[in-house]
């Protein structure tokens, strides 16, 4: 006979393959696993913007009789966290002579991630997003945190390929340059636990604004969906101390190549002349630079 999964695991798979309340629920716990001792069925549901009957029906689609039964199984899969740091730095700690083993660990976990970045590249939802980027006439990037880095990459990429993209002013506060302006537009974010408030908030207001909205994120966002017109969720999990985003720079390249051949010849002109003018204002070791008509 099996031994039955552990929690970590139960939660994992149904935050993958359940139903769009249950992914939502399994999320939010696999994201909070530390804080879901002192959470009851109205707390969560309140959170997860469900009803408590949902977080009961959810424990025991998992198979425990309800939330209380499932903490109680919490106690097993207590030191299963790896996204807590102090357990993370003691787990490795404890596995100094392993590293071989780890190294290994994580490759196999890196390549299956990118193979899931390569599989959500041929999905309809991959795309109508592409369409868009390469179609709208104002393409808008925000992030947060420290993937702004990684939203200031996409955008600077996708400049390069066609004119109207704009990475967000955070300093401003309002978001005003897209939620205030009239025209049609489009918004891609950039994303990761923990998440930034601002970035809930900015998706809500966009979608309520008609304004198409993509999110680039992990796989335990539990309030995207609610708001975008596509979510993408690459893996950021490979046995090391901190939650690794390099999927999300593989993800956003693939979508620039696909947005390079979507615009088609303009592109290749656009990209031509933003180096031009590159190379005269900054230039690259080694090349003269471009003189700029006078």
């Amino acid at each position: 006979m099996n031994a039955p999964l552990p929690l970590h695991a139960r939660l994992t798979d149904a935050a993958e393959t359940g139903s769009r309340s249950n992914r939502a629920i399994a999320r939010f716990m696999l994201a909070r696993l530390k804080d879901l001792p002192f959470e009851t069925a109205a707390t969560l549901a309140e959170k997860v913007q469900v009803s408590e009957a949902s977080i009961g029906r959810f424990c025991r689609t998992l198979g425990y009789a309800n939330l209380k039964d499932l903490k109680e199984h919490l106690k097993d899969d207590i030191g299963d966290q790896p996204w807590l740091i102090k357990d993370r730095l003691d787990a490795l700690r404890a596995t100094s002579g392993q590293r071989e083993e780890r190294l290994s660990q994580g490759l196999e976990a890196e390549i299956a991630g990118l193979v899931g970045v390569y599989e959500m590249a041929r999905t309809p939802d991959w795309q109508r997003a592409v369409q868009r980027f390469a179609r709208s006439p104002r393409v808008f990037v925000a992030g947060f945190q420290t993937e702004r880095g990684l939203a200031l990459y996409f955008a600077s990429q996708m400049q390069y390929v066609r004119p109207g993209v704009q990475l967000i002013d955070l300093t401003g506060g309002n978001f005003a340059e897209i939620l205030a302006e009239p025209g049609e537009s489009c918004l891609a974010i950039f994303e990761a636990r923990r998440y930034s408030r601002q970035a809930l908030v900015l998706a809500r207001e966009a979608r309520a604004r008609g304004i198409a909205v993509t999110i680039f994120t992990d796989q335990f966002c539990s309030w995207g969906e609610d708001f975008a017109s596509e979510q993408f969720m690459v893996a950021t999990q490979f046995n090391q101390f901190w939650d690794s985003t390099a999927h999300l720079a593989v993800l956003s390249n693939l979508m620039i190549n696909d947005i390079f051949l979507a615009r088609g010849e303009g592109a290749e002109a656009r990209l031509n002349e933003v180096a031009r003018l590159y190379g005269a204002f900054t230039g690259h070791v080694g090349n003269p630079l471009t003189p700029v008509a006078e």
